[in-house]
């Protein structure tokens, strides 16, 4: 399983790379993986401004719709519109072309409670 150290994590499997007040989020590997094939990412609320855990948007897999959960509060800025054409980009590059959202982060006190990759890695063993 692939959890980059650069990246920050939440218990619902987001992956999160943050670059200033921007955040960048996707699902891990892990979650990917236990999906399985994706087949539709719907992201809505481009515009919209979320709390910390507010759904931004659903992944559907061929056995599973899953919701998708922000990690910080913020406004969602983009969506991955390539996902649109080529959702199965999630499975196979999760941490770059599969990326979902990104986010302008608005509560940057929220960061402290994200997981790095050892604790990510316990939590999914």
């Amino acid at each position: 399983m692939n959890i980059p150290d650069s990246l920050k994590y939440t218990k619902d499997h987001e992956w999160i790379k943050i670059d200033g007040d921007i955040a960048t989020i996707g699902i891990t590997d892990f979650a990917q993986s236990e999906l399985g094939d994706i087949v539709y990412v719907e992201v809505e609320t481009v515009g919209d401004s979320l709390d910390k855990d507010e759904v931004f948007g659903t992944v559907e897999a061929v056995k599973t719709v899953s919701d998708l959960y922000l990690p910080l509060t913020g406004k969602i800025i983009e969506f991955n519109e390539e996902l649109e054409d080529e959702p199965e980009m999630v499975n196979e590059e999760p941490y770059e072309k599969g990326w979902m959202i990104k986010m302008e982060i608005t509560n940057h006190d929220e960061v402290k409670e994200l997981m790095d990759a050892e604790a990510y890695k316990a939590h999914t063993d």
